[in-house]
């Protein structure tokens, strides 16, 4: 697990540093600007954010990872479309 804290002005290089890594099952965020982490799970290359929660999942919902953290998604409709990478965004207010 890793935990940094970033500026509004590097939004650009942390998202560049998380993305590095080969693997891309889940990653958080927290903030109290859900505008900013809405635009930061979209570009994280991870198959499941958690925003201001962190490992809360609803059975509904389709869990799998990018890149080399998995080969399509367990749970929900999604399990049965390998090919899409469908990103699920969890967010606590």
């Amino acid at each position: 697990m890793c935990v940094s804290r970033f500026d509004d002005n590097d939004i650009d290089g942390v998202i560049r540093r998380a993305n590095r890594t080969e693997y891309g099952l889940a990653a958080g965020v927290f903030s109290k600007d859900v505008s900013t982490v809405l635009r930061v799970a979209d570009r994280l290359q991870a198959g499941t954010v958690f925003i201001n929660t962190y490992q809360k999942t609803d059975v509904a919902a389709p869990f799998g990872g990018f890149k080399q953290s998995g080969f399509g998604k367990d749970l929900g409709q999604e399990a049965l479309n390998e090919y899409l990478q469908t990103k699920t965004v969890t967010i606590e207010y």
